[in-house]
């Protein structure tokens, strides 16, 4: 009776042994799968935030165009400003100032 009672305990203690075993390469599986996972997260991250800062840069620069385009539609004195200064003409008797820039 002793002797059953004895494998018993050691069967009993081999099954915990066995069974924590298997939950430590269970939690180990589950970690090893989840690592490269995180690592493309962040790469996936990193390359959306890259491309709101694009993407921020192109709406800022079309306002802009839309901005000058209305000016120029609806502002003569701006269209005459642009024009004067990109066919560098001037009004007779009017002043021109021309400024030289120094290369740093």
């Amino acid at each position: 009776m002793k002797r059953l009672e004895a494998q018993t305990r050691v069967i009993s203690t081999a099954n915990r042994i066995i069974f924590a075993v298997m939950g430590l390469i269970l939690g180990l599986a589950v970690v090893a799968t989840a690592l490269p996972q995180q690592r493309r997260l962040k790469d996936l991250e990193y390359k959306l935030s890259q491309t709101l800062e694009a993407e921020k840069r192109v709406v800022a620069e079309k306002d802009y165009r839309e901005n000058e385009y209305r000016a120029l539609k609806d502002d003569p004195a701006f269209l005459e400003l642009k024009a004067t200064d990109r066919l560098n003409l001037h009004r007779p008797g009017g002043k021109v100032y021309r400024f030289k820039r120094t290369q740093d």
